[in-house]
């Protein structure tokens, strides 16, 4: 049965990345759901299980993305800088504060399908260029703190709110894309190393499931070089719709699973 769910769990990382590594997100925001619903594991655990998966899977986009230069410059050091030490706050918020599930779907929901929903309507209908459209650098460390928490609490690595909110602010995917991914791995280093300790003085399943988280990792690190490949070839406008889409989509499910 173990076997089942690794191969379920590799078929489901290798699918998400695919999607979700062209616009900078690691996709484990998109596997939540899955690990929640078909593969059972239990809360608080599917916080460092997922940051496993963004461990594993990360350096087959990051690879991808190095060999064309684009991990170079001054936004991938803030947004690394920034959420390092969120992550570690954000995972004693997530054993101590928030360990049951029904605030972690509802804050996430309320993240997620806004900002979606936002994205898709200033694509569909971009503001006016103006000075000052893009964020100034102390904005991006600060905004990468933030999420640097939410992405220690739920275990997503921020690239999946950092993307949404850069690209939305007028910075193109291409150059996004990389500095997030860059973000939600280091993070996910840092925050499944803080769970792994912090298993060791509390109680309740803190620790990841090694198995699963794995499983996933695999099919996403094959998943997110074939996305990183694919990138260059798709247009920057629809790039943008697939994540705000992706992140409407994933806010609404949540949603649903609250009211349920």
């Amino acid at each position: 049965m173990d076997w089942v769910a690794g191969l379920g769990g590799l078929t489901a990382g290798l699918l998400i990345a695919v999607v979700t590594a062209p616009v900078g997100v690691s996709g484990a925001v998109f596997l939540l759901p899955v690990q929640l619903s078909v593969f059972g594991v239990p809360n608080p655990a599917v916080t460092p299980t997922n940051l496993l998966f963004n461990v594993v899977a990360g350096p087959g986009a990051l690879w991808r993305y190095r060999r064309h230069g684009t991990l170079r410059g001054p936004l991938t050091r803030r947004l690394v800088l920034g959420t390092l030490p969120g992550v570690v706050a954000g995972a004693a918020l997530r054993v101590f504060v928030l360990p049951g599930p029904a605030v972690f779907r509802l804050l996430i929901a309320a993240l997620l399908l806004p900002l979606g929903l936002w994205l898709c309507a200033r694509t569909l209908r971009p503001a006016r260029s103006g000075p000052g459209g893009e964020p100034s650098p102390r904005t991006v460390t600060a905004l990468a703190l933030a999420v640097g928490v939410v992405g220690g609490i739920y275990g997503i690595g921020g690239g999946s709110l950092l993307g949404p909110v850069l690209v939305g602010r007028g910075m193109p995917v291409a150059r996004v894309a990389p500095a997030a991914l860059a973000a939600t791995f280091t993070t996910s280093v840092v925050g499944a190393a803080t769970f792994a300790l912090l298993s060791l003085v509390s109680d309740g399943t803190v620790a990841p499931d090694w198995f699963l988280g794995l499983s996933c990792g695999l099919g996403g690190l094959v998943g997110g070089y074939l996305g990183a490949l694919l990138q260059p070839r798709l247009p920057d406008t629809a790039l943008r719709l697939l994540l705000g889409t992706l992140a409407t989509t994933t806010g609404a499910v949540y949603a649903a699973q609250t009211l349920a």
